[in-house]
């Protein structure tokens, strides 16, 4: 049973990233890509009816991951309290941006409000990349598996660690780059005109980047930790996922020149699931690993709660998930098609 919460709790993530992604990377474009009022308010609408629903997925892949990985939770929740703090009031500087905008206006209120949006949105791509490498380079995990790690030491992935290093910043370039990307996919595919266009010369540009970061952070990853090849060597089936990865980059390049805006943002989308599957697929059984001794790493089944909890909680989590998909899916079919100039023009503020 915990292996197969491993891989809910990995779809759950994927699927937050995938959804919250997109808004975050617009978030990120939003003083980039818009050059006037009107165009922010484009790029504000068309995220608008989803964003906080996005969000949703994030807190129930907290909930799913204490209720299946107490464990986890626990030592995740306490040795990370500082950056989850910053990570919570980044995500409410974001909603708090978003919704002020509308009922707090004149020219120098929203330009507060969009640089605080912007600026929130990068730096909460970089964090949650950040996080995502403190993972995979593991934690200082002592025999009862507790562990701290302030904010920075030397900087060294090695040693005496702290949130950030040079690899864990490494992954929060990934991120940034890769949920702009993302961003630039979604904009394109929601809007029109030179908006569109814009967006798409974005995405252009950025693609190349990705496609940069991606190989630099792959080779780095397994120098670092030569055992997270040793997954691929014992299950050479996982190796679908870092193809569905390189397949879904080169998808995208494709489509951008095909200009084909929605077969782009499907592509984006593949591109992070692939990405994130194989840094999952990579590191189980572990969960949490420990940069201090291996044998105080989380696993799988050292984490994980009684078998006789998981298998009744299955059935509530697929009734959830089942109501939880269902609004997604509803609210995007109810928010499809483009937002135009003329629309937004009619619901600016000032």
């Amino acid at each position: 049973m915990g292996s197969v919460w491993f891989c809910l709790v990995a779809f759950m993530l994927a699927g937050y990233v995938v959804l919250d992604g997109f808004d975050i990377g617009a978030g990120i474009l939003h003083l980039w890509i818009a050059r006037s009022n009107a165009e922010r308010r484009i790029v504000i609408r068309s995220i608008g009816p989803v964003w906080d629903g996005n969000e949703v997925w994030l807190i129930a892949a907290g909930g799913t991951l204490y209720f299946a990985f107490p464990a986890l939770y626990a030592a995740g929740f306490s040795g990370f309290y500082l950056p989850l703090m910053m990570v919570l009031w980044l995500l409410i500087l974001r909603g708090v941006s978003l919704e002020f905008r509308s009922h707090v206006g004149g020219p120098i209120w929203c330009a507060i409000w969009d640089a605080t949006f912007s600026l929130s949105s990068l730096l909460l791509a970089v964090f949650y990349g950040a996080a995502l490498g403190n993972v995979v380079r593991g934690v200082p995990l002592d025999a009862a598996g507790h562990f701290f790690e302030p904010l920075w030491t030397n900087f060294l992935p090695t040693g005496q660690t702290g949130i950030l290093d040079w690899y864990t910043i490494l992954v929060g370039v990934v991120a940034l780059a890769a949920l702009t990307l993302h961003g630039a996919a979604w904009l394109a595919f929601k809007t029109e005109g030179d908006l569109q266009a814009r967006s798409l010369r974005g995405a252009s540009r950025l693609w190349w980047l990705v496609a940069a970061l991606t190989v630099v952070i792959t080779a780095a990853s397994f120098r670092l930790l030569p055992d997270l090849a040793s997954s691929f060597r014992l299950r050479p089936w996982g190796f679908v996922f870092p193809v569905l990865a390189v397949a879904a980059l080169l998808g995208v390049k494709l489509f951008l020149r095909m200009n084909r805006d929605g077969l782009v943002f499907a592509a984006s989308c593949a591109y992070l699931v692939g990405m994130l599957t194989s840094v999952a697929f990579s590191l189980y059984p572990n969960v949490l690993p420990a940069s201090t001794n291996p044998y105080w790493g989380l696993t799988v089944s050292s984490a994980k709660a009684a078998d006789y909890g998981l298998r009744i909680g299955l059935i509530w989590w697929a009734i959830g998930m089942s109501l939880a998909v269902s609004y997604t899916v509803f609210t995007y079919r109810n928010f499809a098609g483009k937002i135009s100039s003329q629309e937004s023009a009619e619901h600016d503020s000032y």
